[in-house]
């Protein structure tokens, strides 16, 4: 990265890095300023993406304490809502694997059993866009009390297994689509089937707040059941006849 050109401009910048894998039990709940980065073993390619994030916040927290850049960094833990991702084969790749609620909302719209990847045991948590921008305009409105420190920008109270948000995503679908006969069908695959070679995670990651509380009074304000309202009400009336219309054509042919 080449600071040169930032300098002259005199602003501060944000930075929007994900939050980074970590591997040890002892740490699922994240402290931005104390706990360490755990990685997995190297054949475990998945892990060079944590690392390559990482290796950026020290390029940057380097620059600042030795050239005075001035800047935030914002580490998302599952930023979810409406317009966050694609439906595979409606507007993005057919063989393309998006993000969790996209892989469980293209599901949903085709009727077919979520697919829980290692049976779902995972756990995470979710917030929804709207809250997480109004955090980075508080960064942004109040540049002084942003400035050098990381934060993490997430929702710890919506906490759940991918099993648990399967079943109520269902549930939810069910609501705004008015199509009451929806059953919780599951099916259990294996990460490597799912992701292919080199795929690793971690059971648990959680974000600490106090930082972002303290520095900006902000916390997340929606819960998990009306973010999945609001994001499958968009899905369902942005994808389902266009999903109705691919999976007729795959028919015919």
């Amino acid at each position: 990265m080449n600071f040169i050109n930032v300098d002259p401009c005199k602003s501060q910048i944000t930075i929007l890095e994900d939050s980074p894998l970590r591997q040890d039990p002892a740490y699922y709940v994240l402290k931005e300023d104390a706990s360490p980065c755990i990685f997995g073993p190297i054949e475990k390619q998945r892990w060079s993406y944590a690392c390559a994030k990482q290796l950026i916040e020290r390029l940057i927290y380097a620059e600042g304490a030795e050239n005075g850049l001035e800047f935030t960094i914002v580490r998302p833990f599952n930023w979810i809502g409406p317009r966050m991702d694609f439906i595979p084969g409606i507007d993005g790749p057919s063989e393309g694997v998006p993000r969790v609620l996209a892989c469980f909302s293209n599901n949903l719209l085709r009727c077919e059993p979520l697919k829980l990847v290692d049976g779902g045991e995972s756990q995470r948590t979710f917030i929804y866009i709207k809250d997480a921008i109004e955090a980075i305009l508080l960064m942004i409105e109040n540049p002084a009390r942003a400035n050098g420190h990381i934060f993490n920008v997430g929702n710890p109270n919506s906490e759940v297994t991918i099993r648990q948000l399967a079943e109520m995503m269902t549930q939810v679908y069910s609501k705004v689509s008015g199509e009451s006969s929806i059953a919780t069908a599951t099916v259990d695959v294996s990460s490597k089937e799912f992701y292919g070679e080199g795929y690793d995670d971690i059971d648990k990651r959680i974000p600490d707040m106090t930082i972002i509380n303290k520095q900006l009074g902000w916390n997340s304000k929606t819960s998990l059941w009306d973010l999945l309202e609001s994001t499958l009400t968009y899905q369902h009336r942005t994808y389902a006849e266009a999903v109705k219309q691919a999976m007729s054509k795959t028919t015919v042919n």
